[in-house]
């Protein structure tokens, strides 16, 4: 399992393009027939893709860990990016439907993948942090999901946001998770940009067209910097980072969170004027 080292604020405003990106931009989550984990010191983050193909895939526990199963102390959230597939839960069988989200609690011992159809794959997309409390397997389908719409097309800002796991929705001990459709003919999320002091956030772009991209700003509210993501590609955010981005075409992105405080609306904001 790959160790992602924490960047503080004063190392980051001296940071080359090519520093920024090995120390803030995750790829190569999703090979064929793998496992792939990574580990993040902030918050003891763990990211991970998955791509069964003809034989299902176990989750197994990196010697990182420390543990005896990879549920052992940790909570883990599921989204499939992929085709139709199936996670094995202890025994119980979750038919994930692209973009259906999985969440599996601490003490859970096995967790197996599959897909529907290996020249289809499933594509699964991993978020884990440490958990006190156990809380049940829960599945949401992501056809079932009402989403909160944001944004409007004059700021070419408008999206969907769907929450999965969140205090009014599965319960985790920590971990918040869920995903946004950016619009067609819109190109900005999350704006006004903000930081978040009680938890740290992740983003993994999916559905970005492969000649398109989108510049995802990160750093401290007056000295900001871009990355620039592809399909497939995640950013990490410390508390102290806004995480906004723009792209070239419609694009979708998995956020995710991890920290003291579930409150979705619990941001220090960094109104636009004020970035620099």
């Amino acid at each position: 399992m790959t160790i992602l080292p924490s960047i503080d604020q004063s190392a980051y405003t001296r940071m080359t393009t090519a520093e920024l990106r090995q120390a803030f931009l995750v790829e190569g989550l999703f090979q064929q027939g793998a496992v792939v984990l990574k580990y993040w010191e902030t918050d003891r983050t763990v990211m991970g893709g998955v791509v069964p193909g003809a034989e299902k895939l176990p989750l197994g526990c990196p010697r990182e860990l420390a543990a005896t199963y990879f549920n052992e102390r940790r909570e883990l959230g599921i989204i499939n990016l992929g085709e139709a597939g199936t996670v094995e839960v202890d025994g119980a069988v979750y038919i994930m439907q692209p973009f259906d989200c999985l969440y599996v609690g601490r003490g859970v011992r096995s967790v197996t993948f599959a897909s529907a159809n290996p020249a289809s794959p499933a594509q699964y997309y991993l978020l884990s942090y440490p958990a006190h409390v156990a809380y049940p397997t829960t599945h949401a389908a992501f056809a079932q999901t009402v989403a909160t719409e944001l944004g409007n097309q004059l700021q070419a800002n408008a999206r969907s946001l769907y929450k999965f796991i969140h205090l009014g929705g599965i319960k985790s001990c920590q971990l918040v998770m869920g995903l946004t459709v950016i619009k067609p003919g819109s190109a900005f999320n999350t704006m006004p940009a903000h930081t978040h002091l009680r938890r740290s956030e992740n983003y993994l772009y999916f559905n970005v067209p492969a000649n398109a991209a989108v510049f995802h700003f990160a750093g401290l509210p007056q000295e900001t910097r871009n990355i620039m993501v592809h399909d497939k590609q995640g950013v990490l955010s410390p508390s102290w980072s806004i995480h906004c981005g723009a792209g070239t075409a419609a694009y979708s992105f998995v956020w995710g969170m991890g920290g003291e405080n579930q409150e979705f609306s619990d941001m220090d904001p960094a109104p636009i004027h004020t970035l620099r």
